[in-house]
């Protein structure tokens, strides 16, 4: 079976990251969303709640393409955390060279950890390679309208969570 993870810290999910999830489907026979405890971020919604949107987000998505995705966090080396759920492969969006440059750095320390695992990059969709979930926090925070970044459901608990 090839597994793939798919990690971030999602903090919202964004239409952006649903595009990579079903894009990363064709790849590998179950999909596993690494969602990042990162502590030193702060996110915005607590893990409880990233991790619920997510699930809501991919059951919807198994539904109306198929495949199998699980959403597991994790706050351990993201290595190790492909090693435990036997992923093969990590996989990254990338929306600028930006973010080519920080994951090529990425890529060349897992490597070093564990050469065995592969990573994949997926090009964000030309519609969504504005998308950050920073950007997208920041918006909703000054009461701007974030529907074409986020699902509606993913939008009301922006709207619940600076009301």
């Amino acid at each position: 079976m090839r597994i793939g993870l798919y990690p971030g810290t999602f903090d919202p999910v964004t239409l952006g990251h649903l595009d990579i999830i079903e894009r990363a489907l064709a790849l590998v026979d179950r999909l596993v969303i690494g969602v990042a405890i990162n502590r030193d971020k702060g996110p915005l919604f607590p893990l409880e709640d990233r991790v619920a949107m997510l699930t809501e987000e991919c059951a919807r998505i198994s539904a109306r393409r198929g495949g199998e995705i699980l959403v597991h966090p994790f706050e351990n080396l993201l290595i190790d955390c492909a090693r435990e759920l036997g992923a093969r492969v990590i996989i990254r969006g990338l929306r600028a060279v930006a973010d080519f440059e920080y994951e090529f750095q990425m890529v060349g320390m897992n490597r070093a950890l564990d050469s065995s695992i592969e990573t994949v990059f997926l090009m964000a969709d030309a519609r969504r390679q504005a998308i950050a979930s920073r950007l997208v926090k920041e918006i909703a925070r000054l009461g701007g309208d974030v529907s074409h970044f986020v699902t509606p459901e993913v939008r009301a608990a922006l709207d619940r969570r600076f009301r």
